[in-house]
């Protein structure tokens, strides 16, 4: 289920003016115990819905209603505490992957409070790699190993970082591109050992029999990315022939990984210019000789990444786009978390 929006609970007429108002400078729904709403019931419902969850009063009522909720940092909404007069935010869950950190900076710039930021790296006012991911939009392949990279900058090393993808922008201080066959971390859409931050860099191209299931969808993509060492995080759309349109197996495929789905006629994707593999029962079929690699290299506005694959009656292909990647770890959204305009 994807997250979105942030939820704020009060528990008094005061925290409910303060809650409102943050709802109308940042976005999200409001609530209030007063109206008979359960903190329990409450917390529950929201904490796999919603991006954050905002609790406007004791720092103690929030960790203790949160507290039998929590998985891991790469999966916990942002939680935040602000007290009811407006003087504290303090993020409590998931500062730099969740966004608790930058929420926290936007209710400070609305109320005039104090951001209580305790994570190390920005007390110590050092890069932190999990929030430039997040701001970013990349998946963090091993969310335990940033703890390592944070470790080593906490001492005053220098963290190298090899990318298959160029960061414009100044490099940050304790930070060096490097191309190194060990840097400490990886840009990358394939896996390594090192911390592995996953682009969104690429668009699924998708051709399948009539009537496919989502279930032989799912095995044949697992096998595809495994053939060619794809990480899935580093696929953000997909694309395929508007005769497709009604595919239930292929709708709720592409609905259960978050992507986006583009349809194009066979005109449009024998206009694409390029060098495609051509199927005559492809081209009887649809009027097209290919549908998966036209498809995939007109959504993404690039170039094949990886040719046709074909098995149990689909056809896989991916293209790449062009890509935006700098230093900056400021968020064009404060808590979606979701790809940057522009990818």
């Amino acid at each position: 289920m994807s997250r979105n929006g942030i939820a704020y609970l009060s528990f008094t007429e005061k925290g409910r003016a303060l809650a409102a108002s943050l709802s109308r400078a940042l976005g999200g729904e409001v609530s209030c115990t007063r109206d008979g709403v359960s903190l329990r019931s409450w917390t529950t419902a929201r904490f796999s819905e919603k991006a954050a969850l905002v609790f406007v009063g004791a720092a103690g009522i929030a960790v203790r209603a949160v507290a039998p909720h929590l998985v891991s940092k790469a999966t916990d909404p942002a939680v935040l505490t602000v007290d009811e007069c407006g003087q504290f935010v303090i993020p409590l869950v998931s500062g730099h992957l969740g966004g608790a950190n930058a929420l926290a900076r936007e209710i400070a710039r609305v109320t005039g409070a104090t951001a209580c930021i305790t994570t190390a790296t920005d007390a110590n006012g050092l890069f932190a790699f999990d929030d430039w991911a997040r701001a970013q939009g990349m998946a963090v392949l091993d969310v335990r190993q940033i703890k390592a990279v944070s470790a080593k900058l906490l001492a005053g090393g220098t963290v190298t970082v090899c990318s298959a993808f160029p960061i414009a922008g100044d490099i940050p201080a304790g930070v060096a591109l490097a191309e190194s066959v060990a840097p400490d971390v990886w840009v990358d859409v394939h896996g390594h050992e090192a911390l592995t931050l996953v682009p969104p860099a690429l668009v699924l191209g998708v051709g399948c029999r009539r009537g496919i299931t989502r279930e032989t969808l799912e095995k044949r993509f697992t096998a595809f990315c495994a053939e060619n060492a794809i990480l899935p995080a580093a696929i953000h759309a997909a694309a395929t022939i508007d005769l497709k349109r009604e595919e239930a197996g292929l709708l709720d495929f592409c609905a259960g990984h978050g992507w986006p789905l583009s349809f194009y006629s066979a005109a449009e994707l024998r206009a694409l210019e390029g060098d495609f593999s051509v199927s005559p029962f492809v081209e009887e079929t649809t009027g097209v000789g290919n549908v998966c690699e036209r498809a995939a290299c007109l959504r993404a506005g690039g170039k094949l990444a990886v040719q046709k694959s074909a098995g149990d009656g689909v056809t896989f292909a991916l293209a790449r786009g062009e890509i935006s990647l700098d230093w900056s770890v400021e968020h064009g959204d404060t808590v979606c978390g979701g790809h940057r305009p522009g990818i």
